[in-house]
């Protein structure tokens, strides 16, 4: 049976508007092996513990997320985990890192005041883009089979850059990956590609070639602000502001586009249901995905 990433791919399915929603990330260091649920069911994490430090991040806006660095899976006791809080805001990205003992000493964190209006001044900044791949298995069969190796290829190109990531969401999309702090996503990746990406990072740039789409915005708002880059040739990160998508009918949106010269742009994005019917993760049922399909109705002024 083909997996749900040879028949993504297979179909063509359109990846913009697919990334998953977060304004920020907390990262959290964990080399032993995944469960599907990461936070609750990963050996060596009470899931207790675990609930709250997901639940709390979430109501900060923060997408809690297991990583370890490429290939190594023995967890060894006692040793201090690495912590990356990461905020995607154009405009207002930041990234830190922390050392912690366990996941519990999370519990102490003020995620209230971590969301995103100031950079907090916890742990030390880090000031070098990050790439992580997904590659939990547990998850998906595509993320360890297309994520795994290559995590594997860029821990040898961009060593202390790449860490392996237990969930992006998109697992059609394997290899899929996120560059932070600015937070965009890619998909159908391969190693040359990473790399491009983490490097237009390091320049304040982006890449829209394979780009699912900033997890800052919505999923509408993603698509749409994908499609002013595509029109207008624009590939610096931080430049363009989207406003949050206007809905007018089930599946319909209408949304703005700002860029900081002044010029606007005006978005129509449609929910569109993919044909064939086929599985948007392996081991799940039939069904169509639906993809966001942007028009430009408006153009800049």
């Amino acid at each position: 049976m083909e997996t749900c990433s040879v028949l993504s791919s297979t179909y063509a399915e359109p990846m913009a508007g697919t990334a998953p929603t977060a304004r920020g990330w907390l990262l959290i260091e964990h080399p032993g092996p995944w469960a599907a649920k990461a936070l609750t069911g990963s050996r060596g994490i009470d899931p207790e513990i675990g609930g709250i430090v997901e639940r709390r991040a979430a109501a900060a806006g923060l997408r809690a997320t297991l990583i370890r660095t490429p290939g190594r899976t023995a967890d060894v006791p006692g040793a201090s985990r690495t912590v990356f809080l990461a905020w995607t805001e154009p405009g207002n990205t930041w990234m830190r890192r922390l050392s912690v003992d366990s996941v519990e000493d999370l519990l102490a964190l003020d995620f209230a005041a971590l969301a995103g209006a100031a950079e907090p001044e916890i742990g030390v900044p880090f000031d070098e883009p990050l790439v992580l791949v997904c590659t939990n298995g547990k998850r998906d069969r595509c993320c360890a089979t297309a994520g795994r190796p290559l995590a594997d290829a860029l821990a040898g190109r961009v060593p202390g850059s790449v860490w392996e990531a237990t969930h992006l969401g998109g697992h059609r999309f394997a290899p899929t990956a996120v560059v932070l702090p600015d937070g965009y996503v890619y998909g159908r990746l391969d190693a040359d590609g990473a790399v491009a990406a983490l490097d237009a990072a390091r320049t304040g740039l982006m890449l829209v070639a394979g780009c699912r789409g900033r997890s800052t915005w919505s999923r509408p708002a993603q698509a749409a602000e994908l499609a002013v880059r595509e029109e207008a040739v624009e590939h610096t990160a931080d430049v363009l502001a989207v406003a949050e998508p206007e809905e007018h009918a089930d599946g319909v949106w209408t949304v703005r586009v700002d860029h900081v010269d002044g010029r606007t742009w005006t978005v129509e994005v449609t929910a569109h249901a993919e044909e064939p019917e086929r599985p948007e993760s392996c081991g799940k049922g039939l069904l169509n995905p639906l993809s966001m399909r942007p028009r430009l109705v408006m153009p800049a002024h």
